[in-house]
């Protein structure tokens, strides 16, 4: 089962070459804990997933690079290629250069529909070269301008025509102090679109992922590669291949095999400007949880807590809410990782924050031009703002 990842923009360039640099390394790791047999079983799963025919040797992403101008790209498929281990596909990307700017309403309105087919017909052109299509992984900037309007529209496209394959968006969730002055208007854009298009949402905070660099590697000036390099492990962990048991490496059709939906219908909506956080949280109360175990000592490891009830909403037993995969194959050259991938309130507060800035600035109808001149209507942000408050108000309710 093969994935086809779409890299956006300048963020999900430079964070997709840094992912596929990632599973190359680790699926070619010595690992003593496993045998011969079972590495050689890794290897190969790792590559039908996200790596093609072998060009002279060297295998190809399973990729498509779409940017509006062609410097990251270019650096991005010569880093690849200097590499000498793996590389991007010769007709793989797409780079047609902008002409308003960096505008979420040009990506979206304007720059998808007028480069609409040469887009899709890359991206077909890799499905194609799938023997069996899992989905997508479309890696992109939730708070950038054309490069996150555009990510929008090209997901909503491949909902359209890939209606039965799953859709996961991998979204970098930005600075609290960003120093774009509309990244909170693109945000709630970005996530409203998304939530309607895509199957899943895999959000990554960069304040997070920062402190991360500074406090546990202890980096002294983080650049972005640092920060693009945890991502790419963090995914990579999550996303390799694990054990079934049987002599073999598997996958799941979902590749994080857990619900991503919050079921209870709301019975009415709170207005924004009247609605706020009600309930203090003093407990992160999910609806899903996946735990990933990798390297020494995995069969011994203690998960008892995660079965807990007072984690899960009322509604759910654990034992359909938590789910855990173990693998002695370690992932890169750690002796032994975990990783959690949840979906519960964590994200409630910062989306909160940021609708609540959107709000602020759309009441006073600041830069709201920037926006109508190319076809996002006022009443576009007042659905994207709807939304949005029913997700904030329904993961709200979790905890009742």
């Amino acid at each position: 089962m093969s994935i086809v990842t779409v890299q956006l923009g300048q963020c999900g360039n430079q964070i997709g070459f840094e992912v596929f640099d990632a599973l190359f390394s680790d699926s070619h790791c010595p690992q003593g804990l496993c045998s011969k047999r079972e590495n050689e079983a890794y290897q190969a799963s790792c590559k039908e997933r996200f790596f093609s025919e072998e060009e002279n040797g060297v295998p190809i992403a399973r990729a498509v690079l779409v940017d509006m101008e062609p410097k990251v790209i270019n650096q991005t498929l010569s880093k690849a290629a200097h590499s000498g281990r793996w590389k991007y596909g010769q007709h793989s990307c797409f780079c047609q250069k902008q002409g308003s700017g960096n505008n979420w309403a040009y990506g979206y309105s304007v720059h998808g529909p007028r480069h609409e087919e040469s887009i899709m017909n890359l991206i077909q052109k890799e499905v194609e070269k799938c023997d069996s299509l899992n989905g997508f992984f479309i890696i992109m900037s939730m708070a950038g301008g054309t490069g996150s309007g555009l990510g929008a529209f090209v997901t909503q496209n491949l909902q359209d025509q890939y209606s039965n394959s799953l859709k996961m968006n991998q979204i970098i969730w930005p600075y609290g102090t960003g120093e774009v002055i509309v990244q909170n208007y693109n945000s709630i854009l970005t996530l409203s679109h998304l939530y309607q298009s895509s199957d899943a949402l895999l959000v990554h905070e960069n304040d997070a992922v920062h402190k991360i660099c500074a406090k546990l590697m202890n980096i002294k000036q983080i650049s972005f590669r640092d920060i693009n390099q945890v991502l790419a492990h963090q995914l990579g962990s999550v996303f390799q291949p694990t054990y079934s048991g049987e002599g073999s490496f598997h996958y799941r059709r979902n590749p994080l095999g857990i619900d991503w939906q919050v079921r209870p219908p709301l019975s009415g909506l709170p207005t924004r400007g009247k609605m706020s956080l009600n309930k203090e949280f003093h407990f992160n109360t999910s609806i899903a949880n996946l735990v990933i175990l990798r390297g020494k000592d995995v069969h011994s490891a203690e998960l008892g807590a995660f079965k807990d009830p007072a984690l899960y909403t009322s509604w759910l037993e654990p034992v359909h809410a938590f789910s855990v995969w173990k693998t002695q194959r370690a992932f890169s050259k750690y002796e032994k990782s975990a990783a959690l991938v949840s979906n519960s309130q964590f994200l409630v507060k910062p989306l909160d924050t940021i609708v609540g800035k959107a709000w602020n600035m759309f009441a006073s109808k600041a830069y709201i031009h920037q926006y109508t001149k190319f076809g996002i209507e006022e009443e576009d942000f007042l659905d994207s703002f709807t939304l949005l408050e029913q997700v904030i108000a329904s993961y709200c309710n979790l905890g009742f």
